[in-house]
């Protein structure tokens, strides 16, 4: 099995046009009959296909979600990691300096060829075609997605949650970087002092390290703070005032002892009247 025909394969649209499949897997480096008008076709029928299937789905979400879900469904991130699944950096035709610098492994390469695929698709067989290809790839990607966080990246999923929790915003540093200068790649710390933690995340960039320290760090804050008891409130003393018949009673919940003198004896009447319950006063109305 030729390699073109294992990714039509992983695909599932094998190409009529084979000429097609091949210009849409040669970046500008490569040749002059390159890629780039096909990316321009096939991101537009990508963006159709996304939001029909956006309209299908979430029935009750509004258009302002809806154009947030579809963004990041079509981002150049979401593209490059289908990218990554299909293995598409072994079909790439690209040019000697490309290839000398790394250029199957960029983000931007990969995600503008598997544009460029989809609009070839779409030249080679029609938009009911290209629309089967897009969906078999995305429908398992929606059945994971949650549409109140998606389109929100890690960093400000992580910072809103502090935020609501009232603790001050973390810290990235750079810790270190690895590798050739053309194709390095970042250590970078995530912490956040009050809650003690500090976690290291990875990235061909500075900032694609940054977001998987925050998704980790995000992960560490939910965990523990998921399992901190609320704190206990003080129980208040109570005052219960209860008026039956012309008599009011109150109780109080604590009883507290109070010494009362010793009532005199009124001279006229032998008798002495017993103390007054500190507890329980009654007033004959």
């Amino acid at each position: 099995m030729s390699n073109v025909t294992i990714l039509q394969s992983r695909l599932g649209h094998t190409f009529r046009d084979q000429a097609l499949l091949q210009q849409a897997l040669t970046h500008r480096s490569h040749s002059v009959l390159h890629n780039e008008r096909l990316e321009f076709l096939g991101d537009s029928v990508l963006n159709c296909v996304v939001a029909s299937l956006l309209f299908q789905k979430y029935a009750s979400i509004d258009e302002g979600d809806l154009s947030r879900l579809r963004a990041n469904l079509v981002k150049q991130q979401s593209l490059y990691e289908i990218a990554l699944r299909l293995d598409l950096a072994q079909f790439l035709r690209l040019g000697e300096g490309e290839l000398k610098s790394g250029g199957f492994r960029r983000p931007s390469i990969l995600a503008d060829t598997l544009e460029a695929l989809f609009g070839a698709i779409f030249q080679d067989a029609g938009f009911n075609a290209a629309r089967d290809v897009i969906c078999g790839l995305y429908l398992p990607i929606l059945d994971t997605v949650d549409p109140a966080t998606l389109g929100k990246d890690a960093k400000t999923l992580l910072q809103e949650y502090l935020q609501s929790k009232k603790i001050a915003l973390p810290l990235y540093t750079v810790a270190a970087t690895h590798g050739a200068a053309h194709s390095q790649e970042f250590e970078v710390e995530c912490s956040i002092p009050k809650l003690e933690i500090q976690v290291f995340g990875t990235g061909g960039s500075r900032r694609a390290g940054e977001q998987v320290a925050a998704k980790m760090a995000l992960e560490a804050a939910l965990a523990m703070l998921s399992k901190t008891p609320a704190p206990k409130r003080k129980a208040k003393p109570r005052t219960t005032q209860l008026k039956l018949a012309g008599i009011a009673t109150v109780q109080a919940d604590e009883a507290q002892v109070h010494e009362e003198p010793a009532v005199k004896s009124d001279s006229s009447n032998k008798k002495s009247l017993s103390p007054i319950d500190n507890t329980t006063q009654i007033t004959i109305a």
